[in-house]
């Protein structure tokens, strides 16, 4: 188990490892967003919604509301941009710990995101607070999406299903296709990629299975549930960081 873990936050990447820890960020992320709806009744792991969202209140005259979308746009954009800079100083000093940082520092920013709640125990958050925090949580959602882009090269993402099932589709498009014999001479046969979209079909199973028990967690006990998604993104990066931190100090 400890080799296991070790492996899935990893410098050295394999298929293997981008696909278990793409399993358990986009369980983490389907929670997150789910739970986070609970919170502040706002969906924050999509922008397509909120640009929507965005357009119509621009019609509407809703000020306010633009303004508030524009901001969960921009904290998305911050952590995606803030989830590269990190990954890349991490490839440029050769670290063990580049993917590793970057998960343990989302995992930090779930215990922000629980310390809100318990500061302003007396309800849910209202006006500024709600701005804030669904500001926060799209900048996690776009930091952690950023993290299995970058390791993935852009094959995986796990805050947002919509390419998921697009992709999926696709697949399924593909499997039902109907070769005709005498194409088959001048074409290559359409053929599914069935480990694809047994792949694909998994990590939107598990979006699903994430939202249930995130907005079971927040919905009982609020946003100390955060603390539950911070501990398996801790978990995941703590060999990286430990072996960086034992060669520094030998280094030393």
């Amino acid at each position: 188990m400890k080799h296991y873990l070790g492996k899935l936050a990893a410098r050295d990447r394999d298929e293997a490892s981008d696909r278990h820890l793409a399993y358990y960020l986009t369980f983490i992320a389907g929670a997150a967003n789910a739970g986070g709806f609970m919170a502040v009744h706002q969906y924050t792991s999509h922008m397509s919604g909120i640009v929507s969202a965005m357009a119509d209140n621009a019609v509407l005259g809703d000020g306010a509301a633009v303004a508030a979308g524009f901001l969960a746009l921009i904290a998305f954009i911050l952590g995606a941009a803030a989830s590269a800079i990190m990954i890349n100083w991490g490839r440029r000093r050769g670290l063990h710990a580049q993917y590793a940082l970057p998960l343990l520092t989302e995992a930090m920013l779930f215990v922000g995101f629980a310390v809100t709640g318990v500061w302003d125990a007396s309800g849910p958050p209202t006006g500024v607070a709600v701005i804030a925090t669904v500001s926060l949580l799209c900048f996690i959602m776009g930091f952690q999406n950023a993290i299995i882009t970058k390791l993935s090269g852009a094959r995986i993402r796990t805050t947002h299903i919509t390419g998921l099932v697009t992709d999926a589709g696709i697949e399924l498009g593909k499997g039902l296709y109907w070769n005709r014999a005498a194409t088959s001479r001048h074409q290559p046969p359409v053929r599914a990629d069935l480990p694809k979209l047994r792949l694909l079909s998994s990590l939107i199973a598990l979006f699903f299975i994430g939202g249930v028990i995130g907005a079971v967690l927040f919905k009982h006990i609020g946003f100390t549930a955060a603390l539950t998604l911070a501990v398996p993104l801790a978990i995941l990066a703590a060999a990286p960081v430990i072996r960086d931190l034992q060669e520094s100090r030998n280094r030393g």
